[in-house]
C-alpha cells in the first residue's frame, strides 16, 4: 500500500500563532519540531495498517520545515520549493491514499491560524461555486488523480471544513479555537495517539476512485486589484470584477495553475502572512 502525506503547519498539535510557523519566530523551531512528531504518528498509523511505501510532501510556506533527520526512517521527505503542484509535489495516481496532516481552516473561518494559501492576499476562494480552501482544494485534486484523502488533522474547524466538503474522511481534532490565534490543545502525546489511530482505523478501508478529468472553475478573490489584472495576462484567466478572477480546466491542470498565480501574487505582494 503506498500512502502520501501533506503536512502542513498551522493545524499541528500545540501551535496557535505566527511566532510558530514561522522562520524566525519565536516558537519556530519548536514548531517544526512539533510538525515533525504529529507526521510520524500519521506514519506509524499508515505502517500498522500495512503500507509499505509512504512519501511526505513538507506543504507549509519555505517547505523546509521538517529536519529530515526527525522524520520516521520509513517515509521519504519531499522538501524546498518551487514545487510545481505546490502542496501536492509528488501526488500520483499510483498512490492508494492521502493523508493531510496538520491542516487549517480556510480564509475568513474562525480556525486557528486560518487563511487560504497566502495569509490575508486571499478574501475567498470557491471551486465550481462551492466555497474552498486548502482543505477541499487538496480534496478534489487528489479525487481527480483518483486518489482518496482518507484522514486529515487540524483544529476542530479544520475538521469541520473537512466534514463539510466529504463526511467519509476521518478527522482528528488535535485543537479547540477559542479565536484565530487562541486554542484549548489537546496532550500532545494524546493527540498523536489519537492521529495514529485513526490513521490505521481510515487505512484499514480505502474507498476505490477513477481518475478523472471532468473540468471545474476555479474563482479566486484577492485584496490587491493589482493581482488580479496582472494574471489577466495568463491565457484562460478572466475577471468577474476588478479583485476577483477565474479559470476552468481539469484538475490537476487547474491546481498547478494556481500555483502560478500564487507565485505571481507573491512577487507583487509583500506582506506578512497572518497580520
Amino acid at each position: 500500500m503506498r500512502i502520501y502525506i501533506s503536512a502542513d503547519m498551522e493545524g499541528v498539535t500545540g501551535l496557535v500563532d505566527a511566532d510558530d510557523v514561522q522562520p524566525g519566530g519565536r516558537d519556530y523551531e519548536r514548531g517544526r519540531r512539533m510538525m515533525a512528531e504529529d507526521v510520524n504518528a500519521a506514519i506509524r498509523g499508515a505502517i500498522s495498517a500495512g503500507a509499505t511505501d509512504i512519501t511526505v510532501n513538507d506543504a507549509h510556506g519555505p517547505m523546509r520545515n521538517i529536519l529530515p533527520e526527525a522524520l520516521h526512517p520509513a517515509a521519504r521527505l519531499i522538501r524546498g520549493r518551487p514545487k510545481q503542484m505546490c502542496m501536492l509535489e509528488g501526488l500520483g495516481p499510483e498512490y492508494d491514499a492521502m493523508l493531510c496532516v496538520g491542516y487549517h481552516a480556510r480564509a475568513g473561518a474562525p480556525g486557528v491560524l486560518s487563511h487560504s494559501f497566502m495569509g490575508h492576499e486571499i478574501e475567498d476562494m470557491w471551486l465550481d461555486d462551492r466555497p474552498v480552501g486548502e482543505i477541499g482544494l487538496a480534496h478534489a485534486t487528489a479525487a481527480s488523480l483518483g486518489v482518496p484523502l482518507a484522514a486529515l488533522t487540524g483544529d476542530d474547524h479544520a475538521c469541520t471544513e473537512m466534514t463539510d466538503w466529504d463526511p467519509s474522511v476521518t478527522t482528528v481534532p488535535v485543537k479547540y479555537a477559542h479565536d484565530r490565534f487562541t486554542a484549548t490543545l489537546r496532550p500532545a502525546d494524546e493527540a498523536r495517539t489519537a492521529i495514529e489511530q485513526a490513521v490505521t482505523t481510515s487505512l484499514s478501508s480505502i474507498p476505490t476512485l477513477q481518475q478523472t478529468s471532468a473540468p471545474s472553475t476555479l474563482t479566486v478573490r484577492w485584496q490587491s486589484a493589482s493581482v488580479a489584472s496582472t494574471l489577466l495576462g495568463i491565457p484562460g484567466v478572466t475577471r468577474t470584477d476588478s479583485r476577483t478572477v477565474q479559470a476552468r480546466g481539469p484538475l490537476p491542470d487547474l491546481y498547478r495553475l494556481f500555483g502560478v498565480w500564487l507565485r505571481v501574487a507573491t512577487s507583487l505582494t509583500n506582506q506578512a502572512p497572518y497580520c
